[in-house]
């Protein structure tokens, strides 16, 4: 009786071929998808070509990169994205070995001959666990996303208001336009709101969308959002040519000195 397929695949290591298509065999009829390689560097490449591959199961004794090296290179190439969970297989079951290879990151071993059905039953039980790993990095990246937009939405709704009541220059309650508010703003920056604005006086002096981001308490994403905004309301096609027009505004002596370095 055929069992259902894994969603994930199994990536099966070890130096000696016969072991590895035992293994394969084995896993394949209990439902489970196999990758087999027969060296620590077949199985990082595989590895990285392969984003089904969630199982590891590799021997800790292997010529050229053995067991603990194959499973900090595969989490050095997962870094925060990619969850997997692995198994080491050995033939010597030295103490120490078995330590250092469960503080690399292994999360269970078996020591040759191996009883395949305990094998099983561990594999699926770090199935469920990369399941939950994999959730996690899911909801992880959901709740970062829904906080950028969350974050952009608030300041467009609170902009919207203001254009809404009419422009305010005057009130700078934020703190955003301060210094633009006390002197003659060109015609062109009118139709900007005051956060807005104050993004484009930003870019004006030479910062960062990461300094912008600082200063302002927003996101960098944020940021671009803005100014790719003043960008296409004032019809200019970069922030030299924005930082240059503010530089051209009376009162504005720090840009009249910008505008003359060049």
């Amino acid at each position: 009786m055929n069992k259902p397929t894994s969603a994930v695949k199994v990536l099966v290591v070890d130096d000696q071929p016969l072991i590895v298509e035992e293994l394969c065999e084995f896993l394949e009829r209990s439902g489970y998808r196999c990758v087999p390689c027969k060296s620590g560097s077949q199985a990082i490449a595989r590895f990285s070509e392969d984003l089904g591959i969630g199982l590891v199961l590799c021997d800790l004794h292997m010529p050229g990169i053995d067991g603990i090296e194959l499973i900090k290179e595969l989490q050095r190439l997962s870094g925060k994205h990619r969850a997997f969970e692995a198994i080491m297989l050995t033939g010597r079951a030295d103490k120490q070995d078995v330590i250092k290879a469960l503080r690399a990151g292994f999360a269970d071993y078996y020591q040759k001959p191996v009883d395949l059905n305990e094998l099983l039953n561990g594999m699926q039980r770090q199935e469920v666990a990369l399941q939950e790993q994999q959730k996690s990095l899911q909801l992880g990246h959901l709740d970062q996303k829904l906080q950028y937009l969350s974050e952009s939405l608030d300041d467009l709704y609170q902009d919207l208001d203001k254009v809404r009541r009419g422009p305010q220059w005057s009130d700078a309650a934020d703190g955003e336009v301060s210094d633009l508010d006390r002197m003659k703003i060109p015609t062109i920056f009118t139709q900007l709101s005051p956060r807005q604005l104050g993004v484009a006086q930003l870019v004006g002096k030479g910062q960062t969308n990461y300094q912008i981001a600082c200063e302002l308490g927003i996101t960098e994403n944020t940021v671009k959002l803005y100014v790719s905004q003043v960008l296409r309301l004032t019809h200019m096609h970069n922030r030299t040519q924005l930082a240059l027009a503010l530089a051209s505004s009376p009162g504005s002596s720090g840009g009249r000195q910008s505008a003359t370095a060049h």
